[in-house]
């Protein structure tokens, strides 16, 4: 598919200044400017996160009435239920807060909703069963905050909630004892893209300073915030980036018991990154949920080290399954847009199948973006009803589309460029063809081709170990702080380059006498004009590969022309 590339603005003025106070390599400081960077402060405070640099979390609205809620059941030994979403944020937070409270004696339990019987978010049927075992406060995590109609019911049925949510409220806020969710309009606190996970962190932060314990007892949970950011696709930046640091760092040297088996699982050799989670982690929890029971996650990610092999080889048995419906699913739906001659035409990718397995639905739809870019919903049935589920591509609102499609839905929630919606079955046509007049009045064309933004032009003979050891200080990497992207123009082939693999380019190049290697993963089929001698133009990140215990930093490509 052909690749728009974009060079990222910058701030020369920003550029000068700090050219004045930071002694480290022009390009370097383009693309601290790119990320936000305007000081000496600001690049301390980017290059050397610290703890201390996490926001004090009784500045979040609802707070102060959490801890009192949650310390009056401690000291009235009343029965607490940790309620959270099955997807991997979701999971991560029940975890982390269910073992904080569970060390410090409380009796405390946690309920995960079934992702086909009863659905996203809080249900009557988890409210049911917290009144049913005397379950007198329910914390819900990664879920709640539009759930007004369900609040009420536990009002009714004198159960009382805590929510910590990071989704976009509705009109009004929900009745529950205390709504932690730094998107409140009410709410000041000064970091508002938190994962799930991360409000759940904020909850147990505000608990330890209440009754005056160690730090240490809430930091050493680090691990699973990183991997709710990670696989939740946060931003990078501001608190996300101190805790996916510091998450990292106990993630790589004392992960819990349950990681700790599902790294083993992954055979990953080297340090995690942001894109080792996303990549080898996520998947292995999501798959319960998706599969399953994604209780089966929670009961991996509080397991000892007694029980927490035979769980993590249960969670990689999911994922397999769940890899082989995604393959075959993701085969059919490419089957019928080839076969459907009006697909051209079209600004959107809707598809149904009743038998699509509900649980790789989202993931079929994103592979179908990386073959077809455009928004994208696949649906299934489930319960009587239409069940889907929207990703989109860079820079175009689905949410907003599928809230302007309100009036054929039952239900939808999401953000920018992922949602879920149900309707129903007799009402999808009338669905795509509003989805498709919506997009298509309002998508630019742009956005309709795949763009890789490159942050500079490089020249091979400024790759050095000091370069490439500063860059990788701009780590973790991840939305809103991605991996650096660099075109080089004019290379040419060394001689020795050639396909490897499944139809995989090993390329080595010369620009001005410096020679440089890499991969182009997918681009065999550009040898022969790679090495008919004439120069070519590459897109690429920087990777450091190590063998025989020599370290050398290679080329990763994303693009060539």
């Amino acid at each position: 598919m052909e690749k728009r590339w974009v060079l990222k603005e910058t701030d020369s003025e920003c550029e000068k200044h700090l050219k004045e106070v930071l002694n480290i390599h022009p390009l370097l400081i383009q693309m601290l400017v790119q990320r936000g960077i305007r000081s000496y402060d600001d690049a301390k405070y980017f290059f050397r996160p610290l703890l201390d640099h996490l926001h004090n979390p009784f500045l979040m609205a609802d707070m102060i009435k959490a801890v009192e809620r949650v310390t009056r059941a401690m000291r009235d030994h009343e029965k607490i239920l940790i309620y959270g979403d099955y997807d991997v944020d979701g999971t991560t937070s029940v975890a982390l807060v269910y073992s904080f409270l569970k060390e410090l004696g409380v009796a405390v339990d946690y309920y995960v909703p079934n992702r086909y019987s009863e659905g996203y978010g809080i249900s009557k049927k988890g409210i049911d069963f917290a009144k049913d075992q005397g379950f007198t406060l329910v914390i819900a995590l990664d879920c709640g905050i539009k759930a007004n109609d369900k609040i009420e019911y536990a009002n009714e049925r004198q159960v009382d909630f805590i929510i910590c949510d990071h989704h976009l409220p509705g009109d009004e806020i929900p009745p529950a004892i205390a709504v932690l969710d730094p998107k409140r309009k009410d709410c000041g606190y000064p970091f508002k893209e938190l994962s799930g996970c991360g409000i759940g962190f904020k909850l147990i932060s505000a608990l330890a300073m209440e009754l005056k314990l160690p730090m240490d007892q809430v930091y050493k949970f680090l691990d699973y915030v990183v991997v709710s950011i990670a696989s939740d696709i946060v931003p990078i930046t501001g608190e996300n980036r101190v805790l996916a640091y510091y998450g990292l760092q106990k993630l790589n040297q004392k992960p819990c018991d349950g990681l700790r088996a599902l790294i083993e699982l992954s055979s990953q050799r080297k340090s995690f990154s942001i894109s080792d989670v996303v990549f080898l982690l996520g998947p292995r929890i999501n798959a319960a949920g998706r599969i399953n029971d994604a209780r089966d996650a929670v009961r991996l990610l509080i397991s000892g080290i007694e029980l927490a092999s035979s769980h993590a080889r249960l969670l990689n048995k999911h994922n397999q399954e769940r890899k082989d419906h995604d393959l075959n699913i993701t085969r059919q739906a490419k089957e019928m847009l080839d076969k459907d001659h009006l697909q051209n035409t079209r600004k959107t990718t809707v598809l149904f199948d009743k038998d699509w397995h509900k649980g790789v639905i989202g993931i079929v739809a994103s592979r179908l973006i990386e073959s077809w870019y455009r928004p994208t919903i696949i649906f299934t049935e489930s319960n009587g009803m239409l069940s889907g589920s929207a990703r989109s591509v860079r820079g175009f609102d689905i949410h907003e589309a599928i809230y302007n499609c309100r009036d054929l839905l039952e239900q939808f929630g999401g953000h920018m460029f992922a949602a879920g919606l149900t309707l129903k079955p007799e009402n999808l046509e009338a669905f795509r063809n509003k989805f498709e007049d919506i997009v298509a009045s309002t998508i630019e064309e742009r956005y309709l081709t795949p763009e890789i933004e490159i942050n500079a032009e490089l020249h091979p003979k400024d790759i050095t170990p000091k370069f490439f050891n500063i860059l990788q200080q701009l780590a973790p990497f991840g939305p809103s702080n991605m991996k650096p992207v660099f075109v080089t123009h004019g290379v040419i082939d060394k001689g020795w380059s050639r396909v490897v693999g499944n139809d995989h380019l090993k390329l080595s190049i010369e620009k001005d006498g410096t020679q440089l290697s890499g991969m182009a993963f997918g681009y065999g089929k550009h040898l022969e004009k790679v090495k008919s001698g004439k120069p070519f133009d590459i897109c690429y990140t920087l990777e450091e590969n190590e063998w025989e215990g020599r370290k050398k930093i290679e080329m990763l490509v994303t693009d060539l022309r």
